[in-house]
């Protein structure tokens, strides 16, 4: 039976000779459609492969009865609605590495040109000028370069520098001394890297973490002259608080290829001499848009010919009828993963995943601990983490994951019980299932609880003492924060306890700092599922 391949999107041929060159597999190329001729047609294709002009929107998908899998060229999944597609059972995949090398080589080219001042002097000599000693610059040889998110876009990064005879310092929540010491790097604190790095540059996505994580207040601890890079998202530096630092003499200069707005036509960036800017230029080489065609292209192949499911970012490769029973603990772990990364202090060294219970044990949990270990590292990490590249990633970051069953523990039918070690101490979360389909987290280190783990939640941990309940409760609602569920635990009367709430909206930073700094409160964190 042949099997139909849409390629709605210039791809570079090189992927498409190889879904050709399959007997079973027929392609067609056509590009640009409007979306209703896409929603029209789409019914009769197996595989769909995008960029980023498709919109693969959930109207669109109402009509792929026949699609097996959405192949995307590249990382980003803005452009399909990968729930909707989940709900249909329908694949979908990127292909994240194949832009790694040039957005690495883009990102150390900046440096280099912001260090000699290269782009200005071109423009000078280009205007008839000569100006020799105004475009003196600075060399990066026995330098710092302080790299804030050692993934692969920023081990490459490190790498380079290191062959240029730089020391490298790193700060990266999920990187360990240890693997930091086999790339010949140095890990350490955000406070730290600021405070001594030369050159500064960005590796992380954008999440409400690293969103303006250099700001007017960071740029306070960093030399005066120190120059900053990013080639990784806008917004993860305050572009507004960086160029009044360069201006006013507070920072030597800088280096960007994303913006907040893009294109930036009105940025300040675009004003100053002393820096370097590119129409985010990071993924634009002929290698790379070659390498994501052939990355995509043998993905799609392999699916379709049932050759085993590579850079998944939805399903993992489990059978169907298994997945009915396997698939609230899948979401299950992802949940309890994500509130590990947001709770968890330190750098993560190993993970224990405990299974209870015969319905689990009875089963292969390769793609629960999966789901585990993606929502864990997927929160910090600017690659995307998918179930198939997991487990890569946790072993890159020194990570060791531990898996066993037990047929009984505690008081429940069925427990997925994970306990993270850092180099500042262990935490665990105990969750199980209420009616085989509704997540619960029973368990947050020795405080039996009974949480919802959905949207936001605030995790409190305070004194057991009369009213500490309703005072939280009235600076969340003098804020107007709606408390959408609420579960207590304690240890012993009057001893340590934990409030968890969930809570209708996101809360500010400046009413978590008033509850932190509330009589008999410890300590407070924000988690967003």
């Amino acid at each position: 039976m042949t099997m139909r391949v849409l390629v709605s999107d210039p791809l570079e041929k090189q992927g498409i000779e190889i879904l050709e060159k399959e007997k079973d597999i027929k392609v067609d190329v056509k590009i640009k459609l409007p979306p209703e001729e896409l929603k029209k047609i789409l019914k009769d294709y197996d595989a769909l492969i995008v960029r980023s002009e498709t919109k693969v929107t959930k109207d669109i998908l109402q009509s792929a009865s026949k699609l097996k899998v959405i192949g995307r060229a590249g990382i980003g999944l803005d452009n399909i609605d990968v729930k909707e597609a989940s709900q249909k059972g329908i694949i979908v995949m990127n292909s994240p590495t194949g832009n790694t090398i040039s957005t690495a080589e883009h990102a150390f080219s900046l440096l280099l040109s912001m260090s000699r001042n290269i782009p200005q002097a071109d423009a000078s000599l280009k205007a008839g000028k000569w100006e020799r000693k105004k475009f003196t610059g600075v060399e990066i040889y026995g330098k710092v370069l302080g790299i804030v998110g050692l993934g692969r876009i920023g081990t490459e990064v490190a790498r380079r520098a290191l062959s240029f005879k730089m020391s490298v310092i790193a700060y990266d929540p999920f990187l360990s001394k240890e693997r930091a010491k086999e790339l010949g790097v140095e890990s350490v604190d955000i406070q730290t890297l600021l405070k001594n790095a030369d050159y500064i540059t960005v590796h992380t996505p954008l999440t409400d973490e690293t969103r303006n994580i250099i700001n007017a207040d960071t740029i306070k601890l960093m030399k005066p002259t120190a120059r900053v890079i990013n080639c990784a998202r806008g917004g993860i530096i305050n572009e507004n608080a960086l160029y009044e630092a360069i201006e006013t003499g507070r920072l030597a200069g800088a280096a960007f290829d994303v913006y907040e707005k893009e294109p930036p036509l009105d940025s300040k960036l675009l004003k100053s001499d002393k820096i370097v800017t590119t129409p985010h230029l990071g993924a634009s080489t002929e290698e790379a848009q070659i390498n994501v065609a052939i990355d995509i292209a043998n993905s799609i192949r392999d699916a379709l010919l049932d050759k085993g499911i590579r850079n998944a970012v939805n399903v993992p490769s489990v059978d169907a009828e298994v997945m009915k029973v396997l698939k609230p603990y899948l979401d299950l772990a992802e949940k309890i993963g994500l509130m590990h990364a947001q709770l968890a202090d330190g750098y993560i060294k190993k993970v224990k995943i405990t299974y209870v219970g015969e319905q689990l044990t009875s089963q292969d949990l390769t793609g629960v601990t999966l789901s585990m270990i993606k929502g864990l590292l997927s929160y910090a990490l600017e690659e995307k983490v998918n179930f198939v590249n997991a487990m890569v990633i946790a072993k890159e970051r020194g990570i060791t994951v531990v898996e066993r069953k037990t047929e009984k523990l505690e008081d429940f039918v069925s427990l997925i019980y994970v306990t993270v070690e850092t180099d500042k101490g262990n935490s665990t979360i105990m969750g199980t299932l209420f009616t085989k389909t509704e997540p619960r987290i029973v368990k947050i280190n020795d405080f039996y609880v009974e949480a919802m783990p959905k949207g936001n939640m605030l995790v409190i941990y305070n004194e057991d003492a009369p009213g500490i309940v309703g005072h939280i409760g009235t600076m969340l609602g003098d804020a107007k924060i709606n408390i959408a569920g609420m579960t207590f635990g304690r240890e012993k009367r009057g001893g340590d306890a934990i409030t968890v709430l969930n809570v209708d909206q996101d809360v500010p930073k400046d009413i978590l700092e008033k509850i932190k700094k509330a009589k008999q409160i410890k300590e407070v964190k924000q988690i967003k599922l």
